[in-house]
């Protein structure tokens, strides 16, 4: 039987040392904890039976995964997490914040016994995370969508029923040529979850209404004029916009409300964005709110659930509305 012992001489550490990186009890450098859980994996320790027990005793603390990587909206990012830690509070939980946005910061978490289970946020259509959470034996919920089965329990907002839901409101207006000024070409190329499901909702809505539809990268910043305008100009026929990026949005609406001003055209934005974000911009036709705290309190009630009941794995995705034009302020 492997022992703790037999881990330290592998690492080149004390037991002591071993005993820090699994309990989390000490700050240990993280040159010297990723030796420490290379011995562990190579040899694969598990702690006695007694022990363990003793280390998993409930620690009311959740895990919350939230990167901040790059092109993610940081304000809908701290409103889903305001909603995890505020619901998280109605349940008896604190929750520990890990930005870090690898597979090592949820197996540190899960091993060292700080926490009774896991949230992570930002997933990506085929997210190598999930692999490491199956594996860990903690109840864990993802805060988004990934493709194939889905062995853990997801909640998230409906996009791809978002993006039908704008077209089909686009197409209520009389527009027959559409584009989707979309998230980030970081997020889009990270095949980040929610962008793919926009995108394909918004694109088979476009196919079943008859109508023509374009998917468009765009920058989170000012940069985002040059992409609609060279959107614009490229396909002067488009007349219809599905806006779903928030730093964008305000830069985006202007440059189009200008420019079919200046071509005489009717042009119409419907965006995709919390209600917040919405009322700070003007001349839309529509907006569909994303409930950014509604869905980290939904992922909290999950994994609340999970270890109050043992819950089976379950998918819940919040369903798109739309708002009507809000009063800018």
């Amino acid at each position: 039987m492997v022992t703790i012992a037999d881990v330290a001489q592998a690492a080149g550490v004390s037991i002591s040392t071993v005993s820090y990186v699994m309990s989390g009890k000490r700050a240990i450098s993280q040159e010297t904890r990723d030796r420490v859980e290379k011995a562990i994996d190579n040899l694969g320790f598990s702690p006695h039976a007694g022990a363990r027990s003793l280390a998993s005793r409930s620690t009311n603390v959740i895990g919350l995964q939230a990167p901040l990587r790059t092109g993610v909206d940081v304000h809908v990012v701290m409103q889903i997490v305001t909603g995890v830690v505020t619901q998280a509070r109605q349940h008896g939980y604190d929750i520990l914040l890990l930005a870090s946005d690898d597979a090592k910061a949820l197996q540190r978490a899960a091993k060292g016994s700080m926490v009774d289970a896991l949230l992570v946020m930002d997933v990506e259509s085929d997210d190598p995370r999930i692999d490491t959470l199956s594996g860990l034996g903690h109840p864990s919920v993802l805060i988004g969508l990934p493709e194939g089965r889905r062995a853990i329990p997801c909640v998230d907002f409906d996009f791809e029923a978002a993006g039908w839901l704008a077209v089909d409101r686009l197409v209520a207006l009389g527009h027959r040529r559409l584009a989707l000024i979309g998230s980030p070409p970081e997020v889009m190329s990270r095949h980040t979850s929610y962008a793919d499901r926009l995108a394909r909702g918004f694109l088979a809505a476009c196919e079943a209404n008859g109508v023509t539809g374009t998917v468009h990268a765009c920058p989170s910043s000012a940069e985002s004029v040059a992409t609609v305008e060279a959107v614009m100009t490229e396909n002067p026929d488009i007349t219809g916009f599905f806006v779903h990026n928030e730093g964008a949005l305000p830069h985006v609406a202007t440059t189009i409300a200008q420019r079919g001003h200046v071509r005489g055209d009717d042009l119409a934005v419907v965006a995709l964005c919390p209600d917040d974000v919405a009322r700070s911009v003007s001349g839309l036709a529509d907006s569909i709110a994303v409930p950014a705290e509604a869905i980290g309190a939904a992922a909290t009630d999950m994994i609340c659930e999970i270890l109050a009941n043992g819950a089976k794995p379950a998918v819940r995705l919040l369903p798109p509305a739309l708002t009507g034009v809000p009063a800018a302020t």
